[in-house]
């Protein structure tokens, strides 16, 4: 189960959302950092954050269609998610972050 701080209780949003969204500043952050840095596969975000891949699934393909995450799958099957440029560029008014 994901675990919220006292920044985010009563504020209205679903602790799972947020634990997953701060989860994908946290991979766009390491891949600014790091050229070779690649998105983060479903497994690893999944195995990150302690949420099932069926709630995460389901959550990404929220944000896919809000338009702030971006879902790939290779051809091998593995799938990755990233922020987008517009994810990335509203993370920091969400979450007091810069």
């Amino acid at each position: 189960m994901a675990t919220q701080d006292a920044s985010q209780e009563g504020d209205g949003l679903d602790p799972v959302k947020v634990t997953i969204l701060r989860h994908l500043w946290e991979a766009s952050q390491e891949a600014a950092q790091d050229s070779q840095a690649t998105p983060w596969s479903l497994a690893k975000l999944s195995k990150r954050t302690c949420i099932p891949m069926s709630t995460l699934l389901r959550v990404l393909n929220e944000f896919e269609g809000a338009g702030i995450v971006d879902l790939t799958t290779q051809e091998d099957g593995r799938s990755f998610a990233a922020l987008n440029e517009t994810g990335i560029d509203i993370f920091p008014s969400l979450f007091g972050t810069q």
